[in-house]
């Protein structure tokens, strides 16, 4: 039967099917339902349309809705990625600036985006922090969501008060992809294997670090050794390490001393500083949306407790960046695994931020927990590589040519110890409370030099005392043009417990258990 407009003006319809009559009403009546966005009802309650319940202090980070003329939720390949970085740092010359710490094998930069009030200039008193996305390039959720969460900072830092105090304190370097080269041959949609996951000379980049455990002789790959390079350069403070294949945080440390037997048993392999590694990776679980249930990805995969797991009681290797990052450099560096796919459909893009975004942002400003301050001769000025170390807690760290250092810390009473050639050792006792960061400057004296004795010095404490100050710290000294340069080699870690002894490296036992590992983290992460 044929619907007439006069049926309609006479204020009647005619009999007609029940499905057809649903379909003409549809098109006819306003729509009053919420949109669906990917199963999901995107209304006036959903997070994503509101601002997130403000806890004391600075009101939480808003959500965030990406303008898709710049970037959406899809997967960007590297020229496209390239040209979103170059964009933005067009867009944004006050808050972001690009550069590069090396090039893939196959030739494809390494770009690494700062984001800050100060991109250019270093910030003194103000800690450096980093995420390092897709070192396995068939892992590539991390790669996006630092894409969109350099974007949710440029295009939120004049309305959002978190993301000010943040940009405003913290200087942020983003690595997308350390292995772009692994992600050129990777296919969507691909939840387990190993294509793509190494660089294009077939090495596990997570397993070609220097290790403190057992002497690596994986040999080097650009793509680290411009890492290496470049925390070599930048007193890296707080780092994140972005993975795919499990939903949980794991931190250091990732190897144990235990023989090949025991490499495969369950047991932790515990840092000086497990208090704080456990701390941070319980702020990203309980900021995400799911980690924090704990529930295994699937029924042959584990379950982690809080969403969280030291990385050799999960399964230990050798030569991982996190476990390098800690001990070389003093950067408390954890590993997120973020999707339970190592490459799922971009269509679950934006379900991924959703979940990841508060725990993304929360996790940087841990970086302003704990103690900050410097280090000064008499004269005020400052020391750098002066060498500190928390009493009880045996990885140190040293201090830039500022003479400033950062160390994170839960509440409690401590002591440093302090030392730099040519001035006598310092212990300084200082308290950490929870509300903000304590500012402790320390000043050292010189050593005194007797004749056919050499240099000794007083011990005990004497003047620079102890502070407590908000986050910013002291400003001490010009800032200068951000550009790494060269600079002498930081903190050198104890001998290593292989030292002198045989290498675990070599004949049939290691290719069992290199072979061991590569299947499990095929597996899982």
């Amino acid at each position: 039967m044929i619907l007439r407009r006069s049926h309609l003006a006479a204020g009647h319809l005619p009999l007609l099917p029940i499905p057809l009559l649903w379909m003409i009403l549809a098109l006819l009546l306003p729509a009053t339902t919420p949109p669906m966005c990917h199963g999901k009802t995107v209304g006036p309650s959903d997070p994503l349309q509101v601002q997130l319940q403000p806890e004391q202090g600075l009101p939480e980070p808003r959500a965030y809705m990406p303008d898709a003329q710049h970037l959406d939720f899809v997967y960007h390949d590297h020229e496209e990625l390239t040209r979103f970085l170059r964009a933005t740092s067009a867009r944004y010359p006050n808050l972001t600036a690009l550069y590069s710490i090396g090039k893939s094998i196959q030739g494809r930069d390494l770009w690494v985006m700062v984001v800050s009030s100060s991109p250019y200039e270093h910030m003194v008193g103000k800690p450096d922090v980093k995420y390092v996305g897709n070192i396995h390039g068939n892992e590539p959720v991390g790669r996006e969501m630092l894409l969109h969460l350099i974007q949710y900072f440029v295009t939120s830092y004049n309305s959002d008060q978190y993301v000010k105090w943040l940009l405003d304190n913290t200087r942020i370097h983003i690595l997308p992809t350390m292995n772009p080269d692994g992600y050129a041959v990777s296919k969507e949609g691909t939840c387990d294997g190993g294509q793509g996951r190494y660089n294009a000379r077939g090495f596990d980049l997570n397993r070609n670090f220097p290790d403190y455990f057992k002497q690596n002789n994986k040999r080097g790959q650009p793509e680290t050794d411009a890492v290496k390079d470049w925390i070599s350069k930048i007193q890296f403070v707080l780092s994140g390490s972005l993975h795919g294949g499990a939903l949980v945080a794991s931190y250091p440390y990732d190897n144990t001393p235990n023989s090949m037997f025991q490499t495969y048993s369950a047991a932790p392999s515990l840092t000086p500083d497990d208090d704080v590694f456990k701390h941070l990776s319980l702020v990203y679980a309980r900021n995400h949306a799911k980690m924090s249930r704990g529930v295994a990805c699937k029924s042959a995969t584990p379950a982690f407790e809080n969403g969280i797991t030291n990385g050799a009681a999960w399964y230990p290797l050798t030569g991982g960046m996190q476990d390098y990052n800690y001990v070389w450099y003093g950067c408390m560096e954890i590993t997120l695994e973020i999707s339970c796919c190592k490459f799922p459909p971009a269509y679950e893009l934006k379900k991924y931020w959703e979940d990841n975004q508060l725990s993304l942002i929360k996790f940087l400003a841990e970086a302003h927990r704990g103690v900050q301050g410097f280090v000064f001769d008499p004269a005020g000025m400052p020391i750098e590589r002066a060498s500190i170390k928390i009493k009880g807690r045996d990885v140190g760290f040293q201090t830039t040519k500022y003479g400033e250092f950062w160390r994170i810390l839960l509440p409690g009473y401590y002591k440093v110890e302090v030392f730099a050639e040519g001035f006598a050792p310092r212990e300084v006792e200082f308290v950490i409370v929870e509300q903000h960061p304590t500012l402790l400057n320390v000043t050292l004296q010189p050593s005194k030099r007797i004749e056919g004795i050499g240099a000794v010095g007083p011990a005990g404490i004497g003047p620079g005392g102890l502070g407590v100050g908000g986050v910013g710290g002291v400003g001490v000294g010009p800032g200068s043009l951000y550009r790494p340069i060269q600079t002498p080699q930081h903190y050198r870690p104890p001998v290593p417990p292989y030292a002198g002894a045989a290498s675990n490296d070599n004949g049939i036992f290691s290719t069992i258990s290199n072979g061991l590992n590569s299947l499990y983290s095929n597996i899982f992460g």
